[in-house]
């Protein structure tokens, strides 16, 4: 009790635990709203280990909301207004996620958390961590709720507040019809995708501890062994000992992991086209639409007149690129009377390459010479002055 008594009597140490929980809110917040989208596939998979698939569909909708909230809370918490209220929130907030990365973490069902986007990712742990060091500073704050004086009136103070709140509402909606303003992933702009999926010579890959369950056929007698110690002892000369059940593998060390491991380009009869796409030395318009049931096909047909003026003057490949069943797309496919060629690959790389459904590429030798939201596409001239006309 004395030391929330000091605590309350300290105003220097007040304002550092302000600083630092403010500051990192705005952060968190504005990292998150810059891919809300990318934030909303984080809760999804948050909802499906928790059994809460029925929220997927509000999951972008919760993504701006906590973001917003993350931003106001910070924003409020620096200016001293309307506290009592903030503190609470902020409180909720921290253990809230500090639940779901506790969770994450000791169930090892969520890689990342998604705390700062793809722009600083975090292991569970790394991320429980810090949340617990952040409830630490939050619980300061709380207690000294009352005592926090506003820099502003309070009608001055509301009046930021609504401010604040609108631009990181136009922030979120703008990141989500035009793409993220920092692309934070391998598949950015200018990234060459042969080169992000290899494993340079001589990088260390991943170091394994294995341990083996042992029993002594002739007497009865049961250890169990780490594969280090199980070739020091040199237990495996003696013909007693036999390796019993199922061996169990640890990860020791974490050795080095290409950008864009998860990328297989497939037709429909499961053939790999992944190096001949990636490596065609010319350009090559890719639109990846990771799910034909929602994608929006006005946007399918605008990109078809496009691809096929492109194809027509440029003798321009074109690929649409999908998660979607077979059949699914070729029926879209003869619907729409599409001319791309038509290749397969898993719904998580097609989420990370764009955060659009559908969006495009313009490849070359495998690099990104740009990528656009359905909402951005240059039309047919813009495009030809730019990158075909050199």
């Amino acid at each position: 009790m004395m030391k929330i008594n000091q605590l309350k009597t300290n105003p220097r140490l007040l304002w550092v635990c302000r600083i630092i929980v403010g500051g990192l809110f705005i952060f968190s917040g504005l990292i998150k709203i810059n891919d809300p989208l990318g934030f909303s596939y984080k809760l999804e998979e948050y909802f499906d280990v928790l059994h809460l698939g029925f929220l997927n569909s509000l999951s972008l909708l919760i993504a701006v909301s906590l973001c917003v909230l993350e931003i106001i809370f910070g924003f409020a918490l620096l200016i001293g207004a309307r506290m009592v209220k903030v503190a609470w929130g902020m409180l909720l907030l921290v253990v809230f996620f500090g639940f779901l990365t506790f969770y994450s973490a000791y169930f090892n069902v969520v890689q990342t958390c998604g705390c700062f986007g793809d722009a600083i990712p975090l292991t569970p742990w790394q991320s429980f961590s810090k949340d617990m060091f952040l409830l630490v500073l939050v619980l300061v704050v709380f207690f000294n709720r009352r005592t926090i004086t506003p820099i502003y009136n309070p009608k001055t103070s509301d009046k930021l507040l609504i401010i604040v709140s609108s631009v990181a509402i136009i922030i979120g909606l703008y990141t989500y019809n035009f793409l993220p303003v920092f692309d934070f992933l391998p598949y950015k702009v200018g990234a060459n995708i042969l080169d992000e999926m290899k494993t340079p010579p001589g990088a260390k890959p991943d170091e394994y501890e294995i341990t083996y369950h042992l029993k002594n056929f002739k007497t009865g007698e049961q250890k169990e062994m780490t594969n280090t110690e199980y070739m020091k002892t040199g237990i495996w000369k003696d013909t007693n000992w036999k390796v019993d059940g199922n061996t169990e593998s640890k990860l020791v060390k974490k050795g080095f992991t290409p950008a864009i491991r998860d990328l297989q380009i497939n037709d429909a009869q499961r053939n790999d086209y992944t190096q001949e796409l990636l490596g065609n030395p010319y350009n090559n318009l890719v639109i990846v639409a990771y799910d034909l049931k929602n994608t929006n096909t006005d946007a399918i047909d605008r990109l078809n007149v496009l691809a096929i003026n492109l194809n027509q003057n440029y003798h321009t490949r074109v690929v649409l690129l999908t998660a979607s069943p077979v059949a699914e797309v070729e029926a879209l496919s003869k619907k729409h009377h599409l001319i791309a060629e038509l290749f397969y690959a898993d719904e998580v790389p097609l989420k990370t390459m764009i955060r659009a459904n559908p969006g495009v590429f313009l490849l070359k030798n495998g690099t990104i010479l740009n990528k656009w939201h359905y909402h951005s596409v240059p039309d047919y001239d813009a495009l030809v002055k730019k990158y075909f006309q050199q």
